[in-house]
């Protein structure tokens, strides 16, 4: 196994079939990672990358100082296939911000009121993990998603678990671009404040919290959309001059429409590119 993305397919791919045979079976606890590596023929750092990818998508959960849990609903998870792990899906960055609106305040309210000590410890661990990322642009995100899925489980309810893995790659596509666009220090101090409101049971504080981390993802996300239409527009412009010449009204306004259309799937476009690339890229480092 050459590169960490083969070593995250190869287990997806040996847990499909073990699944399938009956061997694993949901809620089934992970040998350590020291029998892992040697059944897989794997490095250790490869398989602990590759179990952090499956993390991200919901088919196991790390436990600090237990281990690792293929979780009950791996099978409709794994059924993915890996191809789309890590590309730009159909969900729009207005669907989603507006969603997110709409529950991560509340979920890190009820985080604030119910979650336990394995909850606490699992949101200390995505901001350690955080901490260390430094240059690893795949494990920052994959802490920054972690910290958030973290929430959506404290939050007590069943329920926004299986929310979370039906938006959790649009999620991750989303801090793919955020987290390109500012230092590490500036999402901890959003991630550091909401973690001691939920220790501190202040409910109220942080949902508020959270609502200003999602403000300012928000904000990111269009100064970086205005910028990328920008430069298309800049581009268009050089390699198309307009010809100068008189038309009517209402012709000109359907020409006007026409033009915005397409440097807006022009842009849309590039940017899927432009993620995936960058992401790969940094996989493959």
């Amino acid at each position: 196994m050459g590169s960490k993305e083969d070593v995250t397919h190869l287990l997806i791919l040996r847990f499909q079939q073990m699944m399938s045979e009956g061997v694993l079976a949901p809620g089934t606890k992970l040998p350590p990672e020291r029998e892992l590596a040697s059944y897989f023929k794997v490095a250790r750092s490869s398989l602990r990358q590759a179990l952090k990818v499956l993390e991200i998508m919901g088919v196991i959960t790390q436990k600090v100082g237990d281990g690792s849990y293929l979780n009950k609903d791996a099978s409709s998870v794994l059924s993915v296939p890996m191809e789309f792990l890590f590309l730009l899906d159909d969900t729009s960055v207005q669907e989603l911000t507006e969603l997110r609106f709409m529950i991560e305040p509340a979920l890190a309210a009820k985080a604030a009121e119910r979650a336990n000590s394995a909850d606490i410890a699992l949101l200390r661990q995505s901001i350690t993990d955080l901490e260390n990322s430094k240059l690893d642009r795949v494990k920052l995100v994959a802490s920054d998603l972690l910290f958030h899925r973290a929430i959506f489980q404290a939050s007590g309810n069943r329920l926004t678990g299986r929310l979370f893995h039906t938006i959790h790659r649009a999620m991750l596509n989303m801090m793919i671009v955020t987290s390109q666009m500012v230092e590490l220090e500036h999402t901890l101090a959003f991630h550091k404040p909401i973690l001691a409101a939920i220790e501190d049971r202040d409910a109220e504080l942080a949902s508020r919290l959270m609502t200003a981390h999602l403000n300012d993802a928000s904000n990111l996300l269009a100064h970086g959309w205005a910028e990328e239409r920008a430069q298309v527009l800049r581009q268009h412009i050089s390699q198309k001059p307009a010809p100068l010449q008189k038309a009517s009204r209402s012709s000109n306004h359907g020409q006007q429409l026409q033009t915005l259309q397409t440097l807006e799937r022009k842009s849309l476009t590039g940017q899927k590119a432009s993620v995936v690339a960058r992401l790969r890229a940094t996989n493959k480092t």
